[in-house]
């Protein structure tokens, strides 16, 4: 990756990057650091993509490269919490609205009107969010595993949409999202077990999705009955590394940031639920999407599951110009299938934006 000598974008000193490389860049928004990954000429049409947890900017990289040789201007931020973006003590911070302001605060900084936005995981209700709130922000917006009008509004709003058959209320009263409740209730029990190894955490977090595994219980509903995370056990397993989702440079990379910065920040977005209820009932137009949105479902994503389950039924009911597409992954899809995300993505702006798309793009992957 190249990076700028003053840490900051800048039109004269990227000028000479090639299209497809990855540039690093910092900027500080009214005392906020924002660190950011871009690909593509700065005149492009921006995208900017936003992770989830636990992960960074570099969560990206396939996609980046792919539209940044398109000719759009791709941007991925870290989140606030992640990588060499600043990081807060107090758990309020990491709420729904303040992820929100930095997204736009980042877009006013760069100059960018308007913008392609997408998300994965957390990165999903952030970009839903900017949606429902910023609609003239957004040229449209793409969703991967996490469905509209459901993670934002907290734990207790996606209950009624649970899969009774395979968490039946009696035994699993909070189905695939105990995990979720296990952070409120025992915050720093999980997030001492993903720091005593980072390494082996995050080989042990980021694996491909099994087609064995449909129509089966996710382990994450277990959390109170084994006692914590990774089977109760002190620390994550040592497991090999799952090379269909990371390379030992991605490996590094992550174990790098996660150590540095932990998994607080990262694991106090679970803790917000109230103050993003409230900032999510206070939509513009009944939170009623206009623009194209596009929702990639993991059909391997067996806690997000949103193919057979009724998760995306709120977003159904919210969305004038929805289009789905399934993708054969697990959840961590960007990684895991880029070649599909990107083409997905790609069919989608010139289905439904083809305004937007470079006079000299190349539209295959």
């Amino acid at each position: 990756m190249h990076s700028p000598a003053n840490g900051h974008t800048g039109t004269t000193a990227l000028s000479h990057v090639p299209r497809h490389e990855i540039v690093s860049n910092t900027i500080s928004l009214q005392g906020h650091r924002v660190f950011y990954l871009s690909c593509g000429p700065q005149d492009g049409v921006p995208i900017i993509l936003v992770h989830g947890w636990p992960e960074l900017s570099w969560s990206w990289r396939h996609v980046l490269s792919h539209l940044g040789g398109m000719g759009f201007r791709a941007i991925a931020p870290d989140m606030r919490g992640y990588g060499r973006s600043q990081v807060y003590d107090d758990p309020s911070a990491y709420a729904l609205r303040h992820q929100v302001a930095d997204l736009i605060g980042l877009a006013d900084a760069l100059g960018l009107e308007s913008a392609v936005w997408v998300g994965h995981d957390w990165g999903a209700p952030a970009v839903w969010s900017v949606a429902s709130h910023h609609p003239d922000r957004c040229h449209g917006v793409a969703n991967l595993c996490v469905p509209y009008r459901t993670l934002e509004f907290g734990m207790e709003h996606m209950l009624p949409l649970v899969d009774r058959t395979l968490y039946p209320e009696d035994s699993a009263p909070y189905g695939q999202w105990a995990y979720q409740r296990f952070y409120v209730e025992q915050f720093d029990c999980a997030t001492s077990v993903m720091e005593a190894d980072v390494l082996c955490t995050v080989r042990a977090l980021f694996r491909h999705g099994k087609p064995e595994a449909l129509g089966k219980p996710s382990p994450h509903a277990d959390i109170f009955r084994n006692g914590g995370w990774f089977g109760g056990a002190d620390r994550a397993p040592d497991l090999p590394l799952d090379t269909q989702v990371l390379t030992e440079t991605d490996l590094a990379i992550y174990t790098d940031a996660l150590s540095r910065n932990g998994f607080r920040g990262p694991n106090a977005y679970y803790l917000n639920d109230a103050d993003n209820a409230a900032y999510s009932a206070a939509t513009l137009n009944g939170g009623r999407l206009e623009m194209p949105v596009l929702f990639l479902a993991g059909r391997y994503d067996i806690t997000c599951e949103s193919v057979d389950s009724r998760l995306a039924e709120p977003m159904r009911a919210s969305c004038r110009n929805l289009t789905e597409r399934i993708v054969h992954s697990g959840h961590w899809m960007a990684q895991e299938r880029p070649e599909r995300v990107n083409l997905e993505l790609t069919r989608w702006i010139l289905a439904e934006m083809p305004h937007l798309v470079p006079d000299d793009a190349a539209p295959t992957p």
